[in-house]
């Protein structure tokens, strides 16, 4: 089969000089799919920290890589993985020096660097998830070769947050997140406005801790690796009565699994990303999880890049278009009423048709 080229539009773009990548020194780990030796068209991932296996979006997007391989043998996946954010710039770098046609930054801090080696290799195809094109700033950049793959996870934590005001015997249930960014904190938006749907409808009134939507203010770790500290941290809010945590972490939130199963029956948890039942360990405790389609998007947007269809489009996934979704009750299927559930299917109906509108000042803006 012959590769069919990334098509670009790169009239007008300003270039922006190699050295700046290249300076940054060697990259980190690198590794492959192995199966497609022949493959002309080379699809490569560049991972946030917490690497390949994080039980989260690392691994989502690295499954979606694997699954555009599947679909099509013409295409070879590898990925870079990064220990921390100085790794960013040189596992561009590297995976531009490899000849890779198509690159995929993993995680919204990387969204500057991707957009500075996109800027600097017209030719080749980026995608940044969950980001857009950005200087370090934050500020919007042009360009004609950049990707953007996002998620209004807002609408899957919002039918999180509802499922566990609905579930809480204490009254209270907890969130934190990994750092204070657009991604984590949609998530934690999402779930405060579930509680307080069902507190206004059912006449209930839980507490959440860890975070205050209005003063868009709560409880961090600064790190989405640090396990132990995020089982401190639940550890705190179990000892003020939480008894459903809310990590927003990646696997800094296996801190509060820990957490979960320590303190027994009591206390159980709700994960995000992925279906915690199925990814982690600790599927005895996760009532649901606050999922997005991340494995799908990636997969769809690798084989549009070998399409040459890309270019600098935006995904937005939702709920109306199932990118983002609550995952199956596993073993809390009973726990949860029949009524809990048929709540859930209408608030999820009125989101969709556009009758409850679910905000945040992270959600993404769909094209």
């Amino acid at each position: 089969m012959a590769v069919k080229p990334f098509k670009l539009a790169v009239a007008g773009l300003s270039a922006v000089g190699l050295a700046a990548l290249a300076a940054c020194g060697e990259a980190p780990s690198d590794s492959n799919g192995g199966d497609n030796a022949d493959a002309s068209f080379s699809a490569c991932m560049v991972t946030d920290s917490g690497g390949i296996d994080d039980k989260s979006f690392n691994e989502s997007a690295w499954a979606g890589m694997e699954a555009a391989q599947s679909e099509n043998d013409d295409i070879e996946v590898s990925y870079k993985e990064s220990s921390n954010t100085d790794d960013y710039d040189p596992n561009l770098q590297a995976s531009v020096d490899d000849g890779c046609d198509f690159i995929v930054g993993v995680g919204g801090l990387m969204a500057a660097n991707v957009t500075t080696a996109a800027l600097a290799n017209t030719g080749v195809g980026f995608a940044i998830v969950d980001g857009s094109p950005s200087d370090a700033s934050g500020a919007p950049v042009e360009t004609e070769n950049v990707y953007s793959i996002q998620f209004d996870t807002a609408q899957s934590a919002f039918l999180a947050g509802y499922v566990a005001a609905s579930q809480t015997q204490t009254g209270t249930v907890a969130t934190w997140g990994g750092m204070q960014i657009p991604p984590v904190t949609i998530f934690m938006d999402g779930f405060a406005e579930g509680i307080a749907k069902h507190n206004e409808d059912k006449g209930t009134d839980v507490q959440l801790l860890g975070w205050d939507e209005a003063a868009q203010t709560g409880t961090f770790l600064n790190s989405f690796e640090d396990a132990a500290a995020g089982k401190s941290t639940s550890d705190t809010f179990i000892s003020q009565g939480a008894d459903i945590l809310f990590p927003v972490a990646g696997p800094a939130g296996i801190g509060a699994l820990t957490a979960a199963e320590e303190a027994g029956d009591a206390v159980n948890a709700i994960w995000v990303d992925t279906d915690g039942f199925e990814s982690t360990d600790y599927g005895s405790k996760l009532i649901t999880s606050a999922e997005k389609g991340l494995a799908n998007a990636v997969r769809d947007a690798v084989l549009a890049a070998y399409d040459g269809d890309a270019g600098n489009g935006t995904y937005v996934g939702t709920l109306a278009n199932e990118g983002v979704s609550i995952a199956p009750f596993h073993d809390f299927d009973a726990a949860v009423s029949d009524e809990t559930k048929a709540e859930l299917d209408a608030l999820q109906a009125a989101i969709i048709d556009g009758s409850l509108v679910v905000e945040s000042p992270a959600s993404p803006v769909a094209p």
